[in-house]
């Protein structure tokens, strides 16, 4: 009670009649304490607070509701001029009482005391409720769980050797097997038996090769190891030899023997190994041991890179060094020149089908984590193209720069010659697998009409996205190639590559582009896309007026391209133009200035004479604000362009210099933004998300009560009738997708801002996800897996994924060029590991261009922020005891830019929120929440701070800051302007 209030006997002790209440007052005295409680418990809604007062419970309304005083459940209490008080006070009254703002006034007894603000003590109401006898039930819907995910792209078979026609010859089975071992399968061999062998002796056909079974001692293997027997046999005899101790130790200790096709194990030798070669194989889980572990294995994603190739091991070194220290160097090397003399006469004595067998394949770059090759390359299985590549390191052969060459050029004819005689297939096969040239290769298969076998190559050899949408459009599977280009935002570079050869398919293509890109709610970039088309501008009408309609810097645009580029545009347009350039509100100023960058890229016209000089004036008045960002590089612009209007105009008006003010984001010398919002600011509902959109509006998450959308003025616009406790907006800001949790999946509707419609889509399982999309793509991760959604479709479908992350996904963080997520490690006691950032480029990929762990986090974290480009920060808010509070660890962006500096020391700190640009601190002390934004180089340039128990709530881009609470505190900043905005939740 304050003490200068003193005794005051009021003449009236309590309101009467009906009145407006703010707060009531229950007395536990009168009523008991049970019964004040449960009165309380039941006039309770969100966002009004309990406060202990004289010895009972002042219940603060969250909004003043009328009510007749015999039927209230406890003392009213009216707010007037700041003050609450229960009973009607004259001016002298209140004048012995002089109560501060924010106080009660109470008349109790017949005795008017003033109790200030800081006298209240807050009371948690849910504390009276015993829930101890309670158990908690996990909850799951009553109807059948969403079916999985499926993938809009099925990964694609490899081309088998039947694609390529009956002349490419049938498998050998000694190239079965070969086959086999490059697969990493265990391959028995058995041995032929004498009458096997006698009965195939007898019964060869005609002309056909004689194999020979020939079963020598130790003298005659090491005589015909060192000498040229390569040279000395008939070219079809081939030998199979049972190898030695000293051989198979040897291959034993070569993993890369046989997925090489060397002679120790990838040749048509058909070598059996023994079993400490075997016992070696599987100790050290490599080569073809590799099989037995594979097969466990679940399968890889389909969408998934392949593994990146091992650098050379132990063994590896061993061999280069044994290679050029020993005699064995010799002896490889003379078997080596024995293949390569062998290989040469296949080509000059024109045995094409069995040179190509034999071939070996040359690589473009050699680099250090290229293993090397023992021995002498194995025969290839068959002539076939390998659209997915040779995942792991290249097994090529090596030899000297003379000699590459050399087969490089004999390649080189032989494709000449294949594709002289028509056998196109197999002059493909020779560019892509022998001379790696699989662009040069895509390119030989489409000029000879080869699209499906082409569009396969391409996407499977990865190459760039844009070429691969080419193929499969050439090839007439338009859904697939759409899909790709959707994924990889490659649209634009497919249009260009198909403009050079094929133009009328350019312009379908650039059709289906604007089509995907107006389904997502950007028709501005839509009408760009199409226009080029003559004959598909009246579909670009339509888009030119929703665009308008939903308004912003897009929908002026827009409006420009409506006035000049139909022919009934102009008149159709005069009404809204002048709305936008006679409006000289501030908030419209971005708007204008877009209107007149449009103007600029237009032809010159008589209509747009007419628009020059209007807009010119417009953006002169905006000119002479002190808050708007300076136009004068755009109006000398306009001042320079040669039409008659403008050259009357440039008499009359000054020249614009250059402003010399600096916008908000730069002067740091100015006093920070302060923001109060005390418990009396509360709304009418719990805010549950809170996001800005074009044109001032604000999209408002309400929970259960659905979505509001609320314009500047503080008018609700539309509501939305679907929960909603989280949004994720677009970046055209016209559409955005509300999620509300339904036990352990999210109910997920849509929302269309233009239409103010919204409607149900899917229920699906969430772990985490972005809190942005482009109006079609939205990533969204479940466990150890990160999709990328098409938001377009019925149901939900993947364009991509990355699963297996090792861990679950706690953060994710896009915009139009990079992905970055964060991945929780965990130990098999599920203690905490580590905690790594994975981080995208999205053009023509999405791309991996790093992964990295967090440095110096010593636990799970409390605390994460992430931005697109990776840079991060995660930390604990709980400190174990005796630990100290140092600066949250921190990672840098991957991407080149200037990046925030760690923050400092502070036990009251309880989150962080990041952009390329700014960062927010919040801060919470007792029941004060603080939300502190800083500038790249650490200056503080607003401070907000709620009073009250629900924590702050802080959603951060590079134009806006919002932060709201559950009381329905809502308040935004822009961050051009500095300029703060309150949002009523009324």
């Amino acid at each position: 009670m304050s003490p200068a209030s003193g005794a005051v006997s009021p003449r009236a002790h309590v309101h009467r009649g009906t009145v407006v209440a703010a707060a009531w007052w229950f007395h536990p005295g009168t009523l008991g304490e049970a019964e004040a409680r449960r009165r309380v418990l039941a006039a309770w809604r969100p966002g009004a607070t309990v406060w202990a007062l004289a010895g009972g419970h002042l219940l603060k309304l969250a909004a003043p509701c009328r009510s007749a005083v015999e039927a209230a459940p406890g003392l009213p209490l009216v707010l007037e001029s700041g003050v609450l008080t229960s009973a009607p006070l004259s001016a002298k009254e209140r004048e012995r009482l002089a109560p501060p703002a924010g106080a009660v006034v109470l008349v109790h007894a017949g005795v008017a005391r003033v109790y200030a603000p800081g006298e209240l003590r807050q009371v948690d109401p849910g504390a009276w409720l015993d829930v101890s006898q309670w158990r908690r039930v996990q909850v799951k819907g009553l109807g059948a769980p969403p079916p999985p995910m499926q993938s809009a792209l099925e990964p694609l078979p490899p081309p088998t050797r039947e694609w390529f026609g009956p002349k490419v010859p049938t498998l050998a089975p000694e190239a079965e097997r070969m086959l086999a071992r490059m697969a990493g399968k265990e391959v028995p061999v058995a041995r032929e038996g004498f009458f096997a062998r006698l009965r195939r002796a007898f019964s060869k056909k005609p002309g056909e090769a004689t194999r020979t079974v020939r079963r020598g001692g130790l003298s005659a293997r090491l005589r015909r190891a060192f000498s040229a027997w390569l040279e000395n046999a008939s070219p079809g005899l081939m030998r199979v030899r049972r190898e030695g101790a000293l051989s198979l130790l040897w291959s034993a200790f070569s993993p890369g023997a046989s997925g090489s096709g060397s002679a120790s194990g990838g040749s048509d030798t058909g070598a059996r190994a023994g079993w400490f070669s075997r016992l070696l194989a599987g100790m050290r889980g490599r080569g073809n041991g590799t099989a037995s572990r594979q097969g466990s294995l679940p399968a890889p994603d389909a969408s998934a890179r392949p593994s990146e190739p091992e650098g050379p091991g132990a063994l590896e070194q061993l061999k280069a060094w044994m290679l050029q220290n020993t005699p064995l160097g010799r002896l490889v090397g003379q078997r080596q020149g024995d293949y390569l003399r062998r290989l040469f006469e296949l080509f000059e004595e024109g045995k094409l089908d069995e040179a190509l067998r034999h071939a070996i394949p040359l690589g473009k770059d050699l680099d250090e984590r290229a293993k090397l090759a023992l021995g002498v390359p194995g025969p290839r299985e068959e002539l076939r193209i390998q659209p997915h590549g040779r995942s792991g390191a290249a097994q090529v052969f090596a030899s000297g720069p003379d000699v590459l060459a050399a087969l490089r050029e004999r390649y080189r004819e032989t494709f000449r010659r294949l594709e002289r005689e028509g056998r196109i297939d197999e002059a493909a096969f020779v560019l892509a697998e022998l001379l790696d040239a699989t662009e040069e290769a895509v390119s030989f298969l489409e000029r000879h009409g080869r699209f499906q076998l082409a569009a396969e190559l391409a996407e499977g050899r990865n190459l760039p996205a844009s070429l691969v949408v080419r193929q499969w459009f050439l090839a007439k599977d338009v859904a697939r190639a759409v899909a790709i280009a959707r994924r990889s935002g490659v649209f634009a570079d497919a249009v260009l590559r198909l403009e050079k050869t094929h133009p009328a398919e350019a312009q379908t293509l650039r059709v289906l582009w604007a089509e995907s890109l107006a389904e997502a709610g950007d028709w501005a970039r839509a009408v760009d896309a199409v226009w080029p088309v003559t004959s598909a501008r009246h579909i670009a009408r339509a888009w030119v007026d929703r665009g308008i309609q939903a308004g912003g810097e897009s929908g002026a645009k827009l409006l420009a391209r409506l006035a000049l580029g139909f022919p009934d545009g102009f008149g159709a347009a005069r009404e809204d133009v002048q709305d936008l350039l006679s409006d000289d509100a501030p908030a419209r100023a971005p708007d204008r200035l877009a209107f007149a960058t449009e103007l600029l890229r237009e032809d010159a016209t008589g209509a747009r004479d007419a628009l020059v000089v209007p807009t010119v004036r417009a953006l002169m008045r905006d000119e002479a604000s002190d808050v708007l960002p300076s136009s004068a590089r755009l109006l000398h612009q306009l001042r320079a362009l040669k039409a008659p209007a403008v050259a009357a105009l440039r008499t009359d008006l000054p020249t614009p210099r250059p402003s010399l003010r600096r916008p908000w984001t730069e002067a740091n010398d100015l006093p920070p933004v302060r923001v109060w919002m005390d418990r009396n600011d509360a709304g009418a509902h719990a805010v549950h998300d809170a996001v800005v959109l074009p044109g001032r509006r604000v999209l408002l998450a309400l929970g259960e009560a659905g979505a509001r959308l609320v314009g500047p003025d503080g008018r609700t616009l539309a509501n939305f009738d679907v929960p909603a406790f989280s949004l994720v907006v677009s970046t055209q800001g016209n559409r955005a997708l509300a999620l509300a949790r339904r036990g352990d999946l999210w109910r997920l509707s849509r929302l269309d801002l233009v239409e103010r419609r919204a409607t149900r889509w899917c229920d699906a399982e969430l772990d985490a996800w972005a809190p942005t999309y482009d109006g079609e793509r939205w990533f969204t991760a479940v466990r150890d897996t990160v999709s990328m959604v098409d938001t377009l479709a019925a149901e939900p479908r993947s364009l991509w994924r990355v699963s297996q992350v090792g861990g679950t996904v706690l953060k994710l963080a896009v915009d139009a060029q990079h992905l970055s997520f964060l991945v929780l490690h965990l130990s098999l006691g599920q203690d905490f590991e580590r905690l790594e950032r994975w981080s995208y480029v999205l053009a023509g990929g999405p791309t991996l261009r790093g992964r990295a762990n967090m440095p110096d986090l010593v636990g799970t974290p409390d605390a994460l922020a992430l931005t697109p480009d990776g840079e991060a920060v995660a930390g604990r808010i709980a400190v174990p005891e005796g630990a100290g509070f140092g600066p949250w660890p921190y990672m840098p962006p991957f991407a080149a830019r200037r990046f925030h500096l760690p923050s400092q020391d502070d036990e009251d700190r309880v989150g962080v929120v990041l952009t390329s640009a700014w960062r927010v601190l919040r801060f919470q002390q007792g029941e004060l929440h603080k939300a502190v934004l800083r500038n790249l180089a650490g200056h503080a340039r607003a401070t907000v701070e709620f009073s009250g128990t629900p924590p702050q709530v802080v959603r951060l881009t590079e134009e806006w800051c919002a932060v709201h609470d559950l009381f329905g505190r809502v308040v935004w900043l822009d961050l051009s302007s500095g300029e703060v905005h309150r949002v009523p939740v009324v």
